[in-house]
């Protein structure tokens, strides 16, 4: 099952979610401290996580897949500089070797084709560029409990993760982990949680709720055989900043499509 991007964000606006982003930001922040002068791609739901890098990257947007629909970000802000829209999660409407950073968040677990995803992201990386893919710990709690985010689609261990990558040309380097702490709402648990993460980062580090993976493009990976290059088009975020549902995502891509064959 996938969450539309309404129910993500609401997650985020809530006590649990506003913990969680800051536990998993902070791993994020110590594996990429610095991306002054880079340009920057948010893929899935990875809007909570982009926000600090805004002022500091040359060049920040956000990619959400159809499936999910897509929220104006950053929010408060005028269309004119709205930086997210909306495309098939094989279909980045972006040039080749175009992004120095991409940062995958709940978007792995929930595609449905993850080779095709990982091989969209090598396409639009430049030579030198790193991904940071972060997921479900399938041995984790939070992976089991589903009125969180981190408790849908397909979670993966570790080694699951690096298979994944390598099969599509990229090489794992660094991981990390974080939400150590309970999946609850109980104001107990809340309160508790900088002292589970100091704690689950010493000693508790494979159960950690969600696994974080940076990896480095493999420049030799061309097409592999029986890849499909599959012909690109863009779908525009709707006027006014409103959300755009799956369905109607789809339909739009689908129009398209069909009028320009």
């Amino acid at each position: 099952m996938i969450l539309d991007a309404v129910d993500l964000r609401d997650f985020y606006a809530s006590s649990l979610g506003s913990i969680a982003r800051r536990m998993i930001r902070r791993q994020m922040r110590a594996l990429w401290p610095d991306l002054r002068g880079m340009r920057m791609l948010g893929f899935g739901y990875a809007t909570p996580y982009l926000t600090p890098f805004v002022e500091e990257a040359e060049r920040v947007a956000a990619v959400m897949p159809t499936r999910m629909g897509v929220l104006a970000w950053p929010e408060r802000i005028t269309e004119e500089r709205n930086l997210a829209l909306v495309a098939h999660e094989d279909e980045i409407p972006l040039s080749d070797l175009s992004v120095d950073r991409i940062l995958v968040v709940h978007g792995l677990e929930y595609s449905e084709n993850a080779h095709l995803l990982l091989r969209e992201m090598w396409r639009v990386l430049t030579d030198g560029g790193r991904l940071m893919v972060a997921v479900p710990n399938r041995r984790s709690i939070w992976a089991r409990t589903d009125h969180t985010p981190f408790g849908h689609g397909h979670p993966f261990s570790t080694e699951q993760l690096n298979k994944a990558l390598r099969q599509s040309m990229f090489t794992p380097v660094r991981d990390a982990r974080a939400l150590f702490f309970p999946p609850s709402r109980r104001r107990f648990w809340l309160s508790a949680a900088p002292a589970w993460e100091r704690m689950g980062l010493r000693w508790l580090n494979p159960v950690g709720g969600v696994t974080i993976v940076e990896a480095t493009k493999q420049i030799y990976g061309g097409t592999l055989a029986g890849e499909k290059i599959r012909r690109r088009f863009y779908v525009a975020l709707p006027a006014g900043g409103a959300a755009m549902s799956p369905a109607k995502a789809t339909e739009d891509a689908a129009s398209s499509d069909r009028s320009e064959r």
